[in-house]
């Protein structure tokens, strides 16, 4: 949904990818607090799976840059929200509290790699944080929405053994992953949400990080909303239709459609058609300013260490 060759459908950068316009939008749009790198800093993509993916890790900052710079030298910190999930459904983050580098080669070399992570259940609305380092695969029958550092490094390490149409198998990257996972105490899992009714809005504060914080907000009446000029905002539409209302001519919304909203936008309304669900997520400026956000919102200071991931 926001890939860099994701278009602009209206505003003054109609037409213009996201590669295209990022690095020419002016601080009105990008915010003032926003780091200007060359590329988009967030990646929302939906995923679909009807068999398990391969078991997994990604690399941090660090890493990245020294030993994958022509690959973009990005880590990459994710976190998904199941939009659709069977019973029984399930993602693998994070490794069992006894599994040591040694053995989890071991367990790579003899076919049991997935027998090292930790199962977690997910159901529709639930929100899995997996930091980079985190050791992870997801299951068959899900529908998540992957909010993400924008970046496509991924080191596979396991995958089942499966061939294409000409017998051959993927690459696999064990001494990469083997380098950037995480072993012992573990950060990953399942998201600890709060959730704040205010009017018609219901609001639920998913998860934060450095790279991003995601909410869910849900109405069905017009609700109100304001920008802030330090970052600009992202809006996934998950359910319903309606309008955004700028001051000037409304703009309709629907279904699988993301909204990047200036930073200066000021205050503005949506008014639903119908019930609404989306995903609000941005590139918060420190962790400090989150927690201070979160705080003006509400939220106890244990609440609060349940949501901002260090």
């Amino acid at each position: 949904m926001t890939g860099s060759e994701s278009r602009f459908a209206n505003g003054p950068f109609k037409g213009q990818t996201l590669a295209e316009a990022w690095p020419a939008m002016p601080p009105e749009w990008a915010g003032t607090d926003v780091a200007r790198d060359p590329i988009f800093p967030l990646l929302i993509k939906f995923i679909f799976t009807e068999e398990k993916l391969s078991v997994q890790v990604h690399p941090d900052d660090t890493y990245a840059a020294e030993n994958d710079r022509a690959a973009g030298g990005r880590g990459k910190t994710e976190m998904w929200y199941a939009l659709r999930a069977h019973p029984g459904a399930e993602v693998m983050v994070g490794l069992r509290p006894q599994i040591t580098r040694e053995s989890f080669r071991a367990a790579i070399a003899n076919g049991t790699a997935e027998s090292c992570l930790q199962h977690v259940s997910v159901r529709e609305g639930d929100a899995v944080f997996v930091p980079a380092g985190t050791a992870h695969t997801i299951g068959p029958r899900l529908v998540l929405c992957e909010i993400q550092q924008h970046s496509d490094l991924t080191y596979r390490v396991y995958d089942y053994d499966r061939r294409d149409a000409q017998g051959r198998a993927r690459e696999l990257h064990i001494e990469k992953a083997l380098a950037v996972m995480r072993f012992g105490q573990q950060r990953g899992g399942k998201a600890e949400p709060v959730t704040l009714q205010t009017g018609a809005l219901t609001k639920t504060f998913i998860s934060a990080c450095r790279y991003f914080a995601t909410e869910k907000w849900v109405f069905s009446g017009t609700i109100e909303a304001e920008s802030t000029r330090a970052r600009f905002d992202l809006a996934m539409v998950l359910q319903g239709e309606g309008r955004f209302d700028f001051g000037d001519e409304p703009l309709e919304y629907g279904p699988a459609q993301a909204w990047l909203l200036p930073a200066a936008l000021g205050r503005f309304e949506m008014r639903p058609d119908s019930r609404t669900t989306l995903l609000r997520t941005y590139v918060p400026p420190s962790l400090e300013a989150v927690r201070r956000e979160l705080a003006e919102a509400g939220l106890t200071e244990t609440q609060i260490s349940g949501l901002v991931h260090a």
